[in-house]
C-alpha cells in the first residue's frame, strides 16, 4: 500500500491546492495516482458515471483531482460526503448514494458505518492503484474530534500513511500552527507526520530559511517545500469560504454579473466559466444595491432552497431580482435557483427538514417543484440557444412546467431562464451563446470570445504540476509515500504524554 496524507493546520491552508497539485505532477511521472477524501464537507459536488447509470456523487474536489491525475472519477475517491442544511445537520452521501443525515451529536461515536466504509473505499483503491494522494479535512489537532476521527490521522493509522501538514503563511502564525499542529497529536500519531509544505508565500525566500531551519531544529521533520502564493488558482474552488467574485479590469467589463450570494449555497463554481470570459465581471451579492447595475442575475444552486428563499425576502433581494426582471433583463436559476424562480415549492416528506412545507415563490417561471426522497443524478446532453449542451443534475426536486419553452430541461420565459443542470455554461458555445443574448438586452456590444473553459482548466492544473516539480521536493515526498515515515521521529509535547 503506497499513500501520502495531505493534512493541514486549518481549513483552507491548501490541502485541496497541494493533493491537486502532486496528482498531477506524479501522474505526469508515469505515476497511476487516484486522489482520496475519506470525507468531504461541502456543498459543491459532481456527478460520475456509473456501469448501472444511477450515477454517483462526490465532492468537486475530488472530481477535479482525479481528472489531475488521469483517472476516472469515482465514488471510491470520496466515499463520504456530507452536505449541510443548517448549522448542526448535514445530509450524508455514502459512496455516491444519498445515505440519510447526521446532526452535531453524531460526530464522535455515530458514525462507525461512515468509517467503515471510507476504510473499504481507501483500502480498495490502494488494490488498483500505484499511490494514492489523501487529503485530509480540517486539521488533525481537532483533539476533541480524534475519538471517532476517519479522515485525518485515523485514517493514517488505519493504513499506516505518512502524513505532511500544510500551512498558510499568508494567514500568519505557520510556524505555531506547525508546532501546534504535531504537540497536540498522540504520540502514536505524531510518529506518521513526517513534515511540513508551507503555502502561498509571498517575498523573499531567503528572509524565510532561518525559520524554516529551527522548524526542523524544534520537530525534527522536514519541509518538503514552498509553494507560492499565484493568482490563478481558483478554478474549481472548494467551498464558499472565500466568494470574492472573478472581476474583469474596469476597462475591460462590458458585462456585469451579481450572482446572489445564499446562506446554502451549492454548486457555484457554475458561474467560474463566466469568470475567464474577457470583459464579464462577475460578483457575489448579498445586498439588494448590489443588484441594480448587473447586466445578468444568476440565483444559483442551493442545499437548503426553502429558507433560503425565505432569506432571500428578508433582504429586499426578491424585489430586487423582480424589479430587474420587469426591465427585461436577463435572470438565469439553476437548480435550486431555478426552483425559486417558479409558482409553488412544496416539501410533503420533509426532504429540506420541514414535512409538508408549502411555500410561494417568485412567480416569474410557471413551474412548480415538489420534493422527492429519492435523488436523481445525471449527466444530461442536449441543446440550448443554438448551441450543444451538457451538464450534470443533482436534485430531489421535480419540476412541473406549465408553460413557457424548455431551456436545458427547465424553462424560459422571455429573459428569465432556469435550468436544473449544473455545469452547462462550461460548454463554450452555449456560454457564448447566453452571453449574446445579455448583451443585447444590455444593448451593449459584445464580441464572443474564443477562450476554452476546457483548455483553461488544463492549462491551470498544468501550472499547479509546474509548480509542484519547482518548489516540493517530489523525490522525497514520492520516497515518503513509497516507504512510509521514517521511523525515530521525535514527539512533541503535550502531545507525547497523552
Amino acid at each position: 500500500m503506497s499513500a501520502l496524507l495531505v493534512a493541514g493546520t486549518t481549513s483552507d491552508a491548501g490541502k485541496t491546492i497541494v493533493t491537486t497539485a502532486l496528482c498531477r505532477a506524479l501522474a505526469r511521472r508515469g505515476i497511476k495516482v487516484a486522489p482520496f477524501k475519506a470525507q468531504n464537507m461541502s456543498n459543491n459536488s459532481m456527478v460520475c458515471a456509473t456501469p448501472d447509470d444511477r450515477g454517483a456523487e462526490i465532492g468537486r474536489a475530488q472530481w477535479i483531482q482525479a481528472v489531475a491525475a488521469g483517472a476516472e472519477p469515482e465514488a471510491a475517491m470520496n466515499p463520504v460526503l456530507l452536505k449541510p442544511g443548517g448549522d448542526r445537520r448535514s445530509h450524508v452521501v455514502v459512496m455516491g448514494q444519498p445515505g440519510g443525515s447526521i446532526d452535531s451529536t453524531d460526530f464522535v461515536g455515530g458514525r462507525t458505518h461512515l468509517r467503515d466504509a471510507a476504510y473499504a473505499a481507501f483500502d480498495d483503491l490502494s488494490s488498483r492503484y500505484d499511490l494514492v494522494v489523501v487529503e485530509g479535512a480540517g486539521s488533525p489537532a481537532e483533539i476533541n474530534l480524534r475519538a471517532g476521527d476517519y479522515v485525518n490521522m485515523g485514517l493514517a493509522q488505519h493504513g499506516s500513511v505518512p502524513t505532511v501538514v500544510v500551512g498558510d503563511i499568508d494567514r500568519g502564525g505557520v510556524f505555531a500552527a506547525f508546532f501546534g499542529t504535531i504537540a497536540l497529536l498522540s504520540a502514536a500519531d505524531q510518529a506518521l507526520v513526517a513534515g511540513f509544505v508551507v503555502n502561498k508565500f509571498r517575498g523573499d525566500l531567503d528572509l524565510l530559511r532561518p525559520g524554516l531551519s529551527e522548524l526542523r531544529a524544534l520537530t525534527g521533520r522536514e519541509v518538503y517545500g514552498v509553494l507560492p502564493w499565484h493568482p490563478d488558482l481558483w478554478l474549481d474552488s472548494e467551498d464558499a469560504l472565500d466568494l470574492a467574485g472573478r472581476r474583469a479590469p474596469d476597462a475591460e467589463a462590458r458585462l456585469r454579473v451579481a450572482v446572489v450570494r445564499l446562506p446554502r449555497i451549492s454548486n457555484f463554481t457554475d458561474v467560474d466559466a463566466l469568470g475567464i470570459e474577457p470583459g464579464v465581471d462577475v460578483v457575489f451579492a448579498s445586498d439588494p444595491r448590489a443588484l441594480a447595475g448587473a447586466d445578468l442575475v444568476v440565483l444559483p444552486g442551493t442545499r437548503a432552497t426553502i429558507s433560503d428563499l425565505a432569506w432571500l425576502r428578508s433582504r429586499g433581494l426578491d424585489r430586487a431580482l423582480l424589479a430587474h426582471a420587469s426591465l427585461g433583463k436577463p435572470v438565469l436559476g439553476i437548480c435550486g435557483g431555478f426552483q425559486m424562480l417558479g409558482r409553488r415549492i412544496t416539501d410533503p416528506a420533509g426532504v429540506e427538514g420541514d414535512a409538508g412545507a408549502d411555500v410561494e415563490g417568485l412567480g416569474l417561471l410557471d413551474v412548480t417543484t415538489t420534493f422527492g426522497e429519492d435523488k436523481v443524478l445525471r449527466l444530461p446532453h442536449g441543446s440550448a440557444l443554438g448551441a450543444d449542451a451538457h451538464g450534470y443534475e443533482i436534485h430531489h426536486g421535480r419540476i412541473t412546467r406549465h408553460s413557457g419553452a424548455d431551456f436545458l430541461g427547465g424553462a424560459r420565459e422571455g429573459a428569465v431562464f432556469g435550468t436544473m443542470w449544473h455545469g452547462s455554461l462550461e460548454g463554450d458555445d452555449l456560454r457564448r451563446a447566453l452571453l449574446a443574448e445579455v448583451a443585447a438586452a444590455a444593448g451593449t456590444a459584445y464580441d464572443p470570445s474564443v477562450v476554452s473553459f476546457a483548455e483553461m482548466r488544463e492549462r491551470r492544473l498544468d501550472l499547479l504540476g509546474d509548480l509542484a516539480e519547482e518548489h516540493l521536493d517530489l523525490d522525497a515526498l514520492l520516497s515518503l509515500a513509497l516507504s512510509g515515515a521514517p521511523s525515530g521521529l521525535p514527539a512533541l509535547e503535550p502531545g507525547a504524554s497523552r
